[in-house]
């Protein structure tokens, strides 16, 4: 079983100063559950090599014993260093792709046509997408077969306005995750901020937050199992 994870390039927040990129948990834990079941993994980004960790994503309190156990893991640290460019993958290679989130994805992934090909390229080979909290950014541009957006009439969830108003970012993001997918035609659901919520549709699985990241791998596990 291949499964291809594809993180963020982008490690600045808008014009804040601050930086940004994947949250830790959302690529530690879902990493876990893949390798725990035997897959075989790779991992890209549009730019290859290292990419950029949400510095917030590093503090004491976001910890989880998924990161915890990243951070004693040499190799896993080796891996996610050494990630592939995106455009030197294909979507005929693997089983099935994961996106973490972090708000780095908000601005290149949802924009960049070699990421937006490849999903496009998973759904019509009839194989699993995942994205959790930020990462269903991703499907802002995607177009399934008929021409209409992926997501337009499926179950889908993602980082919650109320959520992204928390974190007050929401006048420095490009989007809005929620207000994306139900524009975009997408039966958005949500759970309370920071607890657990997965949405699952055929071959398209979406988290809410980080606290979604186990349930969204353990879903896309499930799935090919079934598949």
């Amino acid at each position: 079983m291949k499964i291809l994870l594809v993180l963020t390039s982008h490690d600045q927040l808008g014009d804040t100063g601050h930086k940004t990129g994947f949250w830790l948990e959302e690529f530690a834990s879902p990493y876990y559950v893949f390798k725990d079941a035997g897959a075989q993994l790779t991992l890209a980004s549009p730019k290859g090599g290292q990419p950029p960790l949400d510095p917030k994503s590093d503090d004491p309190d976001a910890q989880t014993p998924a990161t915890k156990c990243f951070k004693a893991d040499p190799e896993a640290q080796q891996v996610l260093a050494n990630t592939l460019p995106l455009n030197q993958v294909k979507a005929d290679d693997f089983d099935a792709v994961f996106y973490p989130g972090g708000h780095g994805p908000l601005w290149d992934l949802a924009e960049d046509p070699t990421s937006i090909a490849l999903i496009e390229r998973f759904q019509v080979l009839n194989k699993p997408v995942a994205a959790v909290c930020h990462a269903p950014g991703i499907f802002r541009h995607t177009k399934a077969a008929s021409g209409l957006s992926l997501v337009s009439g499926k179950k889908v969830t993602g980082f919650s306005n109320s959520e992204e108003a928390a974190v007050q970012l929401t006048e420095v993001v490009p989007f809005l995750v929620q207000d994306m997918l139900i524009a975009n035609g997408g039966h958005y659901s949500s759970t309370n901020d920071w607890h657990s919520h997965v949405a699952v549709d055929g071959l398209l699985i979406t988290g809410q937050n980080p606290a979604s990241s186990d349930a969204t791998a353990e879903a896309l596990m499930k799935l090919l199992k079934s598949h």
